[in-house]
């Protein structure tokens, strides 16, 4: 009988049969935490899987000293109303001490409306900065060092034009573009998936995508071409293991559609980035971060042959799970985002964004969004975490987690394999049944108390204080629609006509889009009329019903 039998059939027998455990001690996907890890949980040749800090297959880490050398980027993820309201919040949390932008666009944006389009009606402004032409971006971008600020934007189906508006006005400040550093997420496969915010056919989404990556490795080589985005995958209801298995997955994805359009893997997978959630079980998150990078890193020099040690490493952005965030006692939001702010730093995270308290109510005001930064500055400062490298590795525990969420993750990538890749995946709903499965699961386990959230359906208090929260005043749509009359009144109405026919020559054939959009940008054509342009060509996805 071995030692921890013994243990089992004896003291711990004797315990629970005086105190009996808990119930649903279990893991976001229902598997059940052991009740005590010890080395014999471990498979074989552990240190093979982890390697040393820096060392393939960076598990503890893709750099080896980490955070000893310098802190990872504190990003602040805001963008609200006008550009010129958002360049004033953005340069007060520079001056706070955020070291990145994040930058949060209203949903026309997002989906490639003008503000005075009619299905932007009500919308603009709302949860996210509005941009509709370069005059916009320069608003947005007045004052801020783009040449030192790391800059972050999370747009997905009209990234291509986003990204071309950042470089046009970078340049008019003096600011070359191989200078420029930031990420664009341009991740438009969990769009399909979990998100909603598409607007072309994935196989035509995919070519714009690949077009960037193309224009960027000659034209901004320092900018990360891709958020690979595992966060809103979590955000709709998966897994732990789900939202590890279907990020790589589209990771895949994007590496086949590149080398399929002659790109080296090599040339472009160290640009490739990718952004998780950090949810509430903490050290499963810190188990789901350390896998991602093991995992990432067998993928592209086994599957891709990349030889390149760069290609190899997993470089991530974290937020913390707005999903979790309550409406009842604002207040715990706070406890809820600093835990999970830490889980992100023990696992590692290159760049970290913690929502603000009352964001399950409003957008962030700003004496909130410091607080969030706030956060951020009391772990790296004064809670010592930062000063070890992969403070929890060689813990019993936390390799066992590792492990599971990699065997698991590993599972699901082979079925979609096996449905001929992500896209097909996508097309045949499979990630979509999965995630939804897993949401109804959670919710139900909530609804009928068997999981716990403090202040919703425990401990919950009475008559609560409305909280002050960040309104968006109606009257700026109309000024902004206002702005946009006057640009299609003062353009050259010539030069932007002559721009826009040109991109689509180049989107009915098999040019690159992306000196074209340029061009369109420069030409002060509008983001509706840009995307409108790719419409008439690509069509428009339809999404089918998920039973």
């Amino acid at each position: 009988m071995s030692d921890i039998d013994r243990w089992r059939k004896t003291v711990h027998a004797r315990a629970i049969a005086r105190f009996p455990e808990r119930e649903r001690l279990q893991r976001s996907g229902g598997e059940p935490i052991a009740d005590v890890y010890t080395a014999e949980s471990l498979a074989p040749n552990l240190e093979e899987r982890l390697g040393l800090p820096g060392e393939y297959p960076f598990t503890r880490g893709p750099q080896p000293t980490m955070f000893r050398a310098s802190h990872w980027t504190m990003r602040q993820y805001a963008g609200f109303g006008t550009a010129a309201e958002s360049n004033e919040r953005y340069r007060k949390l520079l001056e706070q001490g955020t070291t990145g932008l994040s930058v949060a666009f209203d949903l026309p944006t997002q989906m490639g409306y003008d503000s005075d389009d009619d299905m932007a009606m009500g919308e603009v402004g709302k949860v996210g900065v509005a941009i509709d032409s370069i005059r916009d971006m320069r608003t947005l971008l007045a004052d801020i060092p783009l040449g030192k600020v790391s800059t972050s934007m999370t747009i997905n189906s009209t990234a291509s034009t986003l990204l071309a508006l950042y470089a046009a006005v970078a340049e008019e400040q003096g600011v070359p573009s191989d200078q420029l550093r930031g990420t664009i997420q341009n991740d438009i496969l969990k769009e399909y998936m979990a998100r909603g915010t598409y607007i072309y056919p994935p196989r035509a989404s995919m070519r714009i995508i690949v077009n960037l990556f193309q224009w960027c490795a000659e034209h901004t080589p320092r900018w990360n071409t891709i958020s690979i985005s595992g966060y809103h995958i979590r955000e709709a209801g998966a897994t732990a293991a789900q939202e590890l298995a279907f990020t790589l997955a589209d990771g895949i994805a994007y590496i086949e559609a590149a080398v399929e359009a002659g790109l080296d893997v090599d040339d472009f997978a160290p640009r490739l980035s990718f952004f998780f959630n950090a949810h509430n079980n903490l050290l499963e998150e810190v188990a789901k971060f350390r896998a991602a990078r093991r995992m990432w890193a067998r993928i592209v020099r086994e599957r891709f042959g990349a030889k390149k040690e760069k290609s190899w490493k997993l470089r991530f952005h974290t937020q913390t799970a707005g999903s979790t965030l309550t409406a009842q006692q604002v207040d715990n939001n706070v406890v809820r985002v600093a835990l999970q702010a830490l889980g992100a730093v023990l696992g590692g995270t290159q760049s970290l964004h913690t929502n603000g308290k009352d964001e399950a109510l409003a957008l962030p005001t700003e004496e909130s969004a410091i607080l969030a930064l706030r956060t951020q500055q009391v772990i790296a400062y004064e809670s010592g975490v930062a000063d070890f490298v992969d403070p929890l590795g060689g813990s019993w525990a936390i390799e066992s987690l590792t492990d599971e969420l990699e065997a698991q993750a590993n599972a699901l990538i082979d079925e979609i394999d096996k449905m001929g890749g992500m896209v097909a995946a996508i097309e045949e709903g499979f990630p979509q049944r999965e995630i939804q499965a897993s949401a109804y699961a959670a919710q139900l386990a909530i609804d009928r108390g068997h999981d716990k959230v403090v202040g919703v359906n425990c401990f919950e208090a009475g008559e609560e204080p409305e909280p002050d929260l960040l309104s968006v005043d109606p009257a700026l749509e109309m000024e902004q629609c206002a702005r946009l009359k006057e640009l299609r009144e003062q353009r050259d109405s010539d030069r932007a006509d002559a721009a826009l026919a040109a991109l689509k020559t180049a989107a009915e054939g098999t040019d690159n889009v992306m000196p074209h959009i340029v061009e369109a940008v420069r030409a002060e054509c509008t983001l509706g009329e840009i995307a409108h342009t790719l419409r008439d060509v690509f069509g428009v996805y339809q999404e089918r019903p998920i039973l």
